[in-house]
């Protein structure tokens, strides 16, 4: 018995790899070309493309598990931040770690939006939804957020501007440095109903004449 069980269990953990490898090189694949085909990432990998197929047997499949494996690692991050002190600094740093994360990967959300319903990349995204949830909540009862939105509307304008400057970054119409800067500048001026603009433009103005 012991004699079998030693192939089985080297089996599962080269299938562990292997599926590791697959997601990882996903990522890394998409990110230099989001075209990239399912026999391109399995060469990226060093796997087979029978192999490949064997863990994921569809695109969608893949690109889901890629997503949920790049999330997952996101989470382990934000979970690091000392999210306690002044609601407003708190924001800051969750959007510039947040958009470090989405732009990184940026080239996977995009892939996975073209083969997953709408609403399972909102649940995958769940638990980084209910951290800016409760970030906003505190906020709105210390006074530090404007409470006469939903903190749920709050919720969506967060995720449509981090898109929405995903989407900017990939089109070229705005660097990575800039997206992150417009997008605190963006949500600080709707959450707290300050006009910051004029700091914004000041500071745009600046870069280009630089």
């Amino acid at each position: 018995m012991a004699v079998d069980e030693q192939p089985r269990g080297a089996n599962r953990a080269d299938a562990r790899r292997n599926r590791a490898a697959i997601v990882r090189a996903t990522i890394e694949t998409l990110r230099r070309n989001p075209e990239a085909s399912l026999p391109d990432i399995a060469a990226a990998a060093g796997v087979g493309r029978m192999t490949l197929y064997g863990h994921f047997p569809t695109r969608a499949e893949l690109l889901e598990a890629a997503l949920a494996d790049a999330i997952e690692r996101g989470e382990r991050t934000l979970g690091r931040l000392d999210l306690v002190g002044d609601p407003a600094d708190v924001l800051v740093q969750l959007i510039d770690t947040s958009w470090m994360l989405v732009d990184e990967s940026r080239a996977l959300l995009a892939a996975a939006q073209k083969q997953l319903p709408p609403a399972r990349i909102r649940e995958l995204h769940e638990k980084a939804e209910t951290r800016v949830r409760e970030l906003l909540t505190w906020g709105q009862r210390e006074g530090a957020f404007r409470a006469d939105l939903p903190v749920g509307w709050l919720v969506s304008v967060t995720h449509l501007v981090m898109h929405g400057a995903a989407d900017e970054v990939a089109a070229g119409r705005l660097t990575p440095d800039d997206a992150s800067r417009v997008i605190r500048e963006t949500l600080l001026g709707a959450f707290t109903g300050q006009n910051r603009g004029s700091e914004l433009k000041a500071a745009l103005v600046d870069d280009w004449e630089g």
